[in-house]
Protein backbone atom coordinates (compact mmCIF):
# COMPACT_ATOMS: atom_id res chain seq x y z
CA UNK A 1 0.00 0.00 0.00
CA UNK A 2 2.69 2.48 1.05
CA UNK A 3 4.91 1.52 -1.88
CA UNK A 4 2.05 2.01 -4.35
CA UNK A 5 1.22 5.41 -2.84
CA UNK A 6 4.83 6.60 -3.12
CA UNK A 7 5.07 5.43 -6.75
CA UNK A 8 1.80 7.11 -7.73
CA UNK A 9 2.77 10.38 -6.04
CA UNK A 10 6.25 10.48 -7.51
CA UNK A 11 6.47 13.26 -10.16
CA UNK A 12 9.14 11.26 -12.01
CA UNK A 13 6.22 9.46 -13.67
CA UNK A 14 5.91 12.59 -15.86
CA UNK A 15 9.04 11.45 -17.71
CA UNK A 16 7.71 7.95 -18.39
CA UNK A 17 5.51 6.74 -21.20
CA UNK A 18 2.58 4.72 -19.92
CA UNK A 19 4.57 3.33 -17.00
CA UNK A 20 7.67 2.48 -19.05
CA UNK A 21 11.15 3.45 -17.91
CA UNK A 22 12.76 6.63 -19.20
CA UNK A 23 15.70 4.54 -20.43
CA UNK A 24 15.82 1.05 -21.89
CA UNK A 25 18.53 -1.58 -21.48
CA UNK A 26 21.92 -0.54 -22.85
CA UNK A 27 21.07 3.17 -22.84
CA UNK A 28 22.80 6.07 -21.07
CA UNK A 29 21.21 9.00 -19.24
CA UNK A 30 22.96 12.07 -17.82
CA UNK A 31 22.04 14.58 -15.11
CA UNK A 32 23.94 17.86 -15.56
CA UNK A 33 24.50 20.53 -12.91
CA UNK A 34 27.16 22.57 -11.12
CA UNK A 35 28.36 21.45 -7.70
CA UNK A 36 25.77 21.52 -4.93
CA UNK A 37 22.69 21.83 -7.16
CA UNK A 38 21.30 18.32 -6.54
CA UNK A 39 22.71 15.76 -8.96
CA UNK A 40 23.15 13.02 -6.36
CA UNK A 41 19.73 13.71 -4.82
CA UNK A 42 18.14 13.39 -8.26
CA UNK A 43 19.85 10.05 -8.92
CA UNK A 44 18.82 8.70 -5.52
CA UNK A 45 15.18 9.57 -6.25
CA UNK A 46 15.43 7.75 -9.59
CA UNK A 47 16.80 4.78 -7.66
CA UNK A 48 14.13 4.88 -4.95
CA UNK A 49 11.39 4.95 -7.58
CA UNK A 50 12.93 1.87 -9.24
CA UNK A 51 13.35 0.10 -5.89
CA UNK A 52 9.71 0.73 -5.00
CA UNK A 53 8.88 -1.15 -8.20
CA UNK A 54 11.17 -3.99 -7.02
CA UNK A 55 13.88 -3.30 -9.57
CA UNK A 56 17.52 -3.94 -8.67
CA UNK A 57 19.68 -0.80 -8.51
CA UNK A 58 23.49 -0.68 -8.45
CA UNK A 59 24.74 2.67 -7.11
CA UNK A 60 28.41 3.32 -7.96
CA UNK A 61 29.98 6.26 -6.14
CA UNK A 62 33.35 7.67 -7.12
CA UNK A 63 33.07 10.55 -4.63
CA UNK A 64 31.56 9.36 -1.37
CA UNK A 65 31.82 6.35 0.99
CA UNK A 66 29.05 3.79 1.37
CA UNK A 67 27.85 5.30 4.68
CA UNK A 68 27.27 8.73 3.14
CA UNK A 69 25.45 7.29 0.12
CA UNK A 70 23.23 5.27 2.48
CA UNK A 71 22.35 8.45 4.38
CA UNK A 72 21.15 10.05 1.13
CA UNK A 73 18.70 7.18 0.64
CA UNK A 74 17.43 7.27 4.22
CA UNK A 75 16.94 11.05 4.22
CA UNK A 76 15.23 11.29 0.83
CA UNK A 77 12.97 8.31 1.50
CA UNK A 78 11.81 9.86 4.76
CA UNK A 79 11.30 13.25 3.10
CA UNK A 80 9.26 11.64 0.30
CA UNK A 81 7.10 9.86 2.87
CA UNK A 82 6.62 13.06 4.89
CA UNK A 83 5.62 15.02 1.81
CA UNK A 84 3.07 12.35 0.92
CA UNK A 85 1.74 12.43 4.52
CA UNK A 86 2.40 8.73 4.88
CA UNK A 87 2.81 7.30 8.38
CA UNK A 88 3.62 3.88 9.84
CA UNK A 89 6.59 3.45 7.52
CA UNK A 90 8.65 1.42 9.99
CA UNK A 91 10.48 -1.28 8.07
CA UNK A 92 9.47 -0.10 4.59
CA UNK A 93 12.92 1.28 3.69
CA UNK A 94 14.55 -1.83 5.14
CA UNK A 95 12.35 -3.94 2.85
CA UNK A 96 13.63 -1.93 -0.13
CA UNK A 97 17.34 -2.23 0.66
CA UNK A 98 17.80 -5.74 -0.82
CA UNK A 99 16.99 -4.06 -4.15
CA UNK A 100 20.03 -1.77 -3.84
CA UNK A 101 23.75 -2.45 -3.86
CA UNK A 102 26.29 0.34 -3.24
CA UNK A 103 29.73 0.01 -4.80
CA UNK A 104 32.55 2.52 -4.35
CA UNK A 105 35.73 3.18 -6.28
CA UNK A 106 38.49 5.75 -6.14
CA UNK A 107 38.15 7.94 -9.24
CA UNK A 108 41.62 7.07 -10.44
CA UNK A 109 40.99 3.35 -9.84
CA UNK A 110 37.71 3.09 -11.74
CA UNK A 111 38.08 1.04 -14.91
CA UNK A 112 35.59 -0.99 -16.93
CA UNK A 113 37.51 -4.28 -16.45
CA UNK A 114 37.49 -3.74 -12.66
CA UNK A 115 33.78 -2.97 -12.68
CA UNK A 116 33.04 -6.00 -14.84
CA UNK A 117 35.10 -8.22 -12.51
CA UNK A 118 33.19 -7.02 -9.44
CA UNK A 119 29.85 -7.37 -11.20
CA UNK A 120 30.75 -10.89 -12.31
CA UNK A 121 31.51 -11.79 -8.69
CA UNK A 122 28.08 -10.53 -7.63
CA UNK A 123 26.10 -12.21 -10.38
CA UNK A 124 28.02 -15.49 -10.46
CA UNK A 125 27.30 -16.00 -6.76
CA UNK A 126 23.70 -14.89 -7.26
CA UNK A 127 24.23 -12.05 -4.79
CA UNK A 128 22.90 -9.22 -6.94
CA UNK A 129 21.68 -8.84 -10.52
CA UNK A 130 21.28 -5.11 -11.34
CA UNK A 131 18.69 -3.74 -13.74
CA UNK A 132 19.60 -0.07 -13.26
CA UNK A 133 23.07 1.40 -12.67
CA UNK A 134 23.93 4.84 -11.29
CA UNK A 135 27.45 6.24 -11.64
CA UNK A 136 28.02 9.32 -9.49
CA UNK A 137 31.25 11.25 -9.94
CA UNK A 138 32.50 9.95 -13.30
CA UNK A 139 35.34 12.22 -14.52
CA UNK A 140 34.10 13.36 -17.89
CA UNK A 141 36.57 14.63 -20.44
CA UNK A 142 37.81 14.02 -23.97
CA UNK A 143 40.08 11.18 -22.82
CA UNK A 144 37.11 9.21 -21.45
CA UNK A 145 35.30 8.43 -24.70
CA UNK A 146 36.89 5.00 -25.02
CA UNK A 147 35.97 4.14 -21.43
CA UNK A 148 32.38 5.29 -21.93
CA UNK A 149 32.07 3.24 -25.09
CA UNK A 150 33.31 0.19 -23.17
CA UNK A 151 30.75 0.93 -20.44
CA UNK A 152 27.97 1.16 -23.01
CA UNK A 153 28.94 -2.22 -24.45
CA UNK A 154 28.99 -3.70 -20.92
CA UNK A 155 25.56 -2.21 -20.19
CA UNK A 156 24.21 -3.79 -23.36
CA UNK A 157 25.64 -7.20 -22.46
CA UNK A 158 24.20 -7.02 -18.95
CA UNK A 159 20.85 -5.64 -20.08
CA UNK A 160 21.04 -2.61 -17.76
CA UNK A 161 20.60 1.12 -18.30
CA UNK A 162 22.97 3.65 -16.76
CA UNK A 163 22.51 7.13 -15.29
CA UNK A 164 25.51 9.42 -14.78
CA UNK A 165 26.01 12.70 -12.96
CA UNK A 166 27.92 15.29 -15.00
CA UNK A 167 29.62 18.15 -13.18
CA UNK A 168 29.31 21.44 -15.09
CA UNK A 169 30.56 24.96 -14.45
CA UNK A 170 28.40 28.09 -14.51
CA UNK A 171 31.00 30.13 -16.38
CA UNK A 172 31.32 27.66 -19.28
CA UNK A 173 29.43 28.43 -22.46
CA UNK A 174 27.34 25.52 -23.82
CA UNK A 175 27.71 24.24 -27.36
CA UNK A 176 25.19 25.11 -30.09
CA UNK A 177 23.36 21.90 -29.14
CA UNK A 178 23.08 23.16 -25.55
CA UNK A 179 25.59 20.68 -24.13
CA UNK A 180 28.28 21.71 -21.63
CA UNK A 181 31.92 21.29 -22.69
CA UNK A 182 32.29 18.34 -20.26
CA UNK A 183 29.78 16.31 -22.29
CA UNK A 184 30.24 17.80 -25.76
CA UNK A 185 32.71 15.19 -27.06
CA UNK A 186 30.66 12.20 -25.87
CA UNK A 187 27.07 13.48 -25.97
CA UNK A 188 26.24 11.17 -28.88
CA UNK A 189 26.57 8.22 -26.48
CA UNK A 190 23.70 9.53 -24.33
CA UNK A 191 20.04 8.84 -25.02
CA UNK A 192 18.57 11.17 -22.38
CA UNK A 193 20.17 14.35 -20.98
CA UNK A 194 18.59 16.39 -18.18
CA UNK A 195 19.91 19.67 -16.84
CA UNK A 196 19.35 21.01 -13.32
CA UNK A 197 19.27 24.79 -13.59
CA UNK A 198 18.67 27.21 -10.70
CA UNK A 199 15.81 29.57 -11.58
CA UNK A 200 14.58 31.94 -8.92
CA UNK A 201 13.72 30.07 -5.74
CA UNK A 202 13.65 26.69 -7.50
CA UNK A 203 15.88 24.40 -9.54
CA UNK A 204 14.38 23.62 -12.95
CA UNK A 205 14.77 20.14 -14.47
CA UNK A 206 15.20 20.83 -18.18
CA UNK A 207 15.24 18.03 -20.80
CA UNK A 208 18.05 18.61 -23.31
CA UNK A 209 17.77 15.31 -25.16
CA UNK A 210 15.53 12.26 -25.34
CA UNK A 211 12.45 13.85 -23.77
CA UNK A 212 10.55 16.60 -25.59
CA UNK A 213 9.80 19.48 -23.26
CA UNK A 214 6.19 19.60 -24.44
CA UNK A 215 5.81 15.86 -23.75
CA UNK A 216 6.34 16.32 -20.00
CA UNK A 217 3.00 16.37 -18.19
CA UNK A 218 4.06 19.07 -15.75
CA UNK A 219 7.16 21.19 -15.41
CA UNK A 220 9.46 19.51 -12.90
CA UNK A 221 11.45 21.31 -10.24
CA UNK A 222 13.95 20.36 -7.54
CA UNK A 223 13.16 21.98 -4.20
CA UNK A 224 16.49 23.48 -3.02
CA UNK A 225 15.45 23.09 0.64
CA UNK A 226 14.71 19.35 0.53
CA UNK A 227 16.19 18.37 -2.87
CA UNK A 228 12.90 16.58 -3.62
CA UNK A 229 11.54 16.49 -7.16
CA UNK A 230 8.12 18.09 -7.55
CA UNK A 231 5.90 19.23 -10.37
CA UNK A 232 3.98 22.48 -10.81
CA UNK A 233 0.59 20.85 -10.85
Amino acid sequence: MFKKDLILRNPLRSFGRGGEEILSAGCFGAVLAPAGVGKTAFLVQLALNAMLQEKKVLHISLDEPVTKVSLWYAKLFQDLADRANLTKLDGVLEDLLPHRFIMTFKVEGFTVPKLEERLTDLTAQNIFHPEMVLIDGFPFGEADRERLMALKLLAGRLGVYVWFTVHTHRHEKPTAEGMPPALAQVSDLFDVVLQLEPKGADIAIEPLRGIAADAVENRLRLDPATMLIRDEA
